[in-house]
């Protein structure tokens, strides 16, 4: 017990003591020293203090030799750091600040990346996602012969893949709210945005089962038109997914939309 004790004052001490050092940095003018402090600071990954020392030296060498150099720093703080809202504010400004500068692609790059980690689950607001994506494609564009090229499409993908889920789950929602006529529209657009989507033949599906339902649930003087539309949609599906694992289901609505056609 003794000895743990020994311990946490031993480095309570050496806290302490750190601590008082580098309040005497951070309030010392001599700025050469804060430099090559801020930039230990940053190989020890300690970025809190070295983005302390950073933001004062922004100010000191702006339109010096050293701009540069303190730029990337303090950008690649807030990066190592995580922060990757104002990370990617700041990387993004050091490449255009800095356009020919050798760390000017690497931080261009790590912008694009921050919007990409800010990228939320697909139930939520997706702005960064969209940002991820352009700022990936700003990149593409400017440096089109990067060895970065493939990391950045591949991230494209998973970012079109999240927003593809999106927007299946989102137009199927109005089919589960019972909102037939919203969820057409929906689907419609789901398939127009993402023609290629993996959930194609649940949503031609859905889209004929919202339009059976929607024709069955209308008024009578616009039944027998909108179960001909219904019939419409169920040959779209049908001719892409003839033995799809909603067909039962699908020629029962048909067949059930046939003798409401003649009914009416």
């Amino acid at each position: 017990m003794f000895k743990y004790k020994n311990v946490i004052i031993f480095f309570l001490i050496i806290f302490i003591f750190s601590s008082c050092k580098f309040q005497k940095i951070l309030k010392s003018t001599d700025y050469e020293l804060k430099f090559e402090k801020a930039k230990e600071y940053y190989q020890e990954k300690d970025y809190i203090k070295a983005t302390q020392l950073f933001d004062e030296l922004l100010t000191i060498y702006k339109g010096s030799s050293k701009a540069e150099e303190v730029n990337y720093y303090y950008a690649e703080c807030y990066y190592g750091n995580r922060d990757f809202i104002l990370a990617g504010y700041y990387l993004k400004r050091f490449a255009n600040m800095f356009p020919n500068s050798e760390h000017a692609e690497q931080c261009l790059y790590q912008s694009a990346k921050c919007f990409y980690y800010d990228s939320p689950n697909y139930k939520l607001e997706q702005t960064n996602t969209y940002k991820a994506i352009q700022e990936f494609q700003l990149f593409i564009n400017k440096y089109p012969k990067s060895n970065r090229i493939d990391t950045c499409n591949n991230m494209i993908d998973k970012l079109r893949d999240k927003l593809e889920i999106k927007s299946y789950y989102n137009s199927k929602l109005y089919y589960e709210l019972g909102d037939y006529k919203a969820a057409i529209i929906a689907l419609k657009n789901a398939i127009k945005d993402f023609p290629d989507t993996k959930f194609r033949e649940e949503i031609l599906f859905y889209i004929f089962e919202s339009s059976f339902l929607y024709a069955k649930n209308s008024i009578i003087k616009k039944k027998k038109e909108r179960y001909i539309k219904a019939l419409d949609e169920y040959y779209v599906f049908i001719d892409e997914f003839a033995n799809s694992k909603f067909l039962k289901k699908a020629e029962g609505n048909f067949d059930a939309a046939v003798k409401k056609i003649e009914y009416y």
